[in-house]
């Protein structure tokens, strides 16, 4: 069995636990760019050779975009900058990576973040990144994710109600202006606010990041059929957003509250899809397949599964779907989306 990781609330990666457990790749063939993947060593380490390995695990990934997870800062100068030194480093090991395996384009895409409660303080700080990301800078996320007073288990806990607030508001405004799309990472609670934000900047083209978060810790354990409700009620006002992308994926990590990692084994990609497929079928069904796309979440997800899995698993949640449909659910909607 695997452990908490007590210093973010996410699930520490345990090899030796996840090698209990293998299978064959299914559909070996079809082209993927995973479109959400981060770089640290929060969990054990995660630089470019422990990415290489997991792209080059069976599947055909054929390149990746990052996703900025708070590592890597500038340890001084102005505040607001310090963000860029991630950029920095992704650009780094992009290029290992490069080196390393010429025919795959990992990190393609950088998602960086920008403190957009900077108002318009924060147009620096875009041309800063975009500056250091040597032609990779997609798109910016401000992480929302709040539990608020409810329960302090999910990490993490961002002030409620920020997507209002009128100085992120001015920051997100310059995301169009610059050409950059906004990921966010949030809570189930917290889609109808997501969803006002995304009807304010239509011009705006918006992902949200692992299925809009469903909760399944704290005050929402057991309460999976409530929380099942709530989040379709939510996601199906937010499908009349044409500017919104949705991320299938990220349901691994200890919030959802599916307790894979407390198993004496580690979970097979059927165990996966019969747990995830309410979430992902219903997204599928609200969004279409042109504007969804699925994601790994690695290394975050590695504390449940592995990459051969997870993968597998989302070809089982997809076995229906017509060669057009599997083309945009596993490449074409992540490479229209970053620009890839």
């Amino acid at each position: 069995m695997t452990e908490t990781y007590e210093a973010t609330g996410h699930i520490m990666t345990n090899l030796s636990w996840l090698g209990k457990l293998t299978e064959d790749v299914l559909e070996p063939d079809l082209p993927i760019i995973d479109p959400h993947h981060h770089l640290w060593d929060r969990l054990g380490p995660y630089y470019a050779e422990e990415l290489l390995a997991d792209l080059t695990s069976g599947h055909n990934v054929r390149a990746s975009v990052f996703i900025q997870c708070r590592y890597g800062y500038r340890p001084d100068g102005p505040e607001a900058l310090r963000p860029v030194g991630e950029t920095e480093f992704v650009v780094g090991i992009a290029e290992d990576c490069a080196a390393r395996r010429p025919d795959l384009n990992a990190c393609a895409g950088i998602v960086a973040h920008a403190n957009l409660l900077l108002g318009d303080d924060v147009v620096p700080v875009l041309e800063a990144h975009r500056e250091a990301a040597a032609g990779r800078l997609r798109g910016i996320r401000h992480i929302t994710a709040s539990g608020g007073d409810a329960f302090s288990g999910a990490v993490p806990n961002s002030p409620l109600g920020i997507m209002y607030d009128d100085r992120f508001r001015q920051g997100f405004a310059h995301l169009a202006e610059a050409g950059l799309t906004y990921d966010a990472w949030l809570y189930h609670p917290q889609i109808p606010d997501f969803t006002d934000l995304a009807r304010a900047y239509p011009g705006t083209l918006m992902i949200l990041d692992h299925v809009g978060g469903p909760l399944g810790i704290g005050p929402y354990r057991g309460r999976g059929d409530a929380v099942f409700a709530e989040w379709k009620a939510a996601m199906t006002d937010l499908a009349g957003c044409d500017n919104v992308r949705i991320k299938l994926g990220g349901l691994g990590m200890d919030v959802n509250g599916f307790d894979m990692h407390l198993q004496p084994l580690p979970p097979g990609s059927g165990e996966l899809a019969r747990l995830w497929r309410p979430y992902i079928e219903t997204a599928i069904e609200l969004f279409g397949v042109e504007r969804c796309m699925f994601e790994s979440n690695f290394p975050v997800d590695k504390g449940c599964c592995s990459y051969p899995v997870v993968w597998n698993a989302f070809k089982r949640l997809a076995s229906g779907a017509s060669a057009t449909e599997k083309a945009r659910l596993f490449h074409d909607t992540a490479r229209e989306v970053y620009r890839l």
